[in-house]
């Protein structure tokens, strides 16, 4: 059993969770996310790592409320105890020195970027952040990213906060002012295909984490299998993370419809769920 230290809205949907999970808070990397049930009876659900502390054995998980098991954690209090928490599992971020590196966050994608953004700066790069989302109060993680950040720019769709614009228009404005070596982006499926339309015209190495259907983890169900490069891979044992060139967003973005009643869900929220079915981390 993981015993919740903290649970808080830090936004009208999406919640921050510490837990106790000394083995993940030990071993995990940028990148990497956990399983986790609530209750022997639950649903078995994917979040990606945003945090964790190993000296005091926890880890930070951000969750998007969207279905039973986001809600019912939502309604978890301090004290209470999570069953089960499964990993790190999936590949970590490769982080290395690049040079300069954006890392664009769309909605709940704020939340993965985060660590990557963190491991990016310590490993050397020059890191410029873009964050959006759809409107202010959907907008979250701003201070924390702007402590890791050299650069950090928030957009919404509506301009109720910051700057009005597209997370893709920033981008573009980044590009041709200065040499970029390497782009990180997640948020929506449309983003992050318009992120990497736009960096493969300019040849700029471009990584990815994918929000693919998932139920096991471990590569058996074959619920989480994208097409990159050609060739099928699993997304909870080859990536979260792919060359942003290679994937075959067309095809993700069917499949993932194909468990929404309501495409407009996968499109705006990045996570489709019905009950014992949860796209991977956000």
């Amino acid at each position: 059993m993981h015993k919740i230290l903290v649970n808080e809205l830090i936004s009208p949907n999406v919640g921050k969770m510490v837990v106790t999970a000394e083995y993940v808070a030990k071993h995990r990397k940028a990148g990497q996310f956990i399983i986790l049930r609530t209750n022997e009876r639950g649903e078995r659900i994917p979040l990606t790592i945003a945090d964790s502390d190993p000296q005091n054995g926890t880890i930070t998980l951000m969750y998007q409320i969207v279905g039973k098991t986001t809600t019912d954690l939502s309604l978890m209090k301090a004290g209470d105890e999570i069953a089960d928490i499964a990993g790190p599992l999936g590949h970590p971020t490769d982080i290395r020195n690049y040079g300069t590196v954006v890392c664009v966050g769309g909605g709940i994608g704020v939340a993965p970027i985060y660590p990557i953004v963190t491991a990016m700066k310590k490993a050397g790069n020059r890191v410029i952040t873009i964050i959006g989302a759809r409107t202010k109060h959907l907008l979250i993680l701003e201070n924390e990213l702007s402590k890791v950040s050299d650069e950090i720019i928030p957009c919404t769709d509506d301009g109720s906060y910051a700057r009005k614009a597209f997370v893709t228009e920033i981008l573009s404005e980044i590009i041709a002012r200065e040499k970029i070596d390497m782009v990180v982006a997640i948020g929506p499926v449309p983003m992050m295909k318009a992120v990497a339309n736009m960096t493969k015209e300019k040849a700029i190495h471009t990584m990815v984490s994918l929000n693919s259907i998932m139920v096991d983890g471990t590569g058996m169900c074959g619920g989480c299998r994208v097409t990159v490069g050609g060739e099928k891979k699993f997304t909870c044992v080859d990536g979260p993370e792919f060359d942003g060139h290679k994937v075959d967003f067309d095809e993700l973005t069917t499949r993932l419809g194909a468990y929404c009643d309501d495409e407009k869900i996968s499109m705006e929220k990045h996570h489709c769920k019905l009950e014992g079915v949860t796209g991977h981390g956000r």
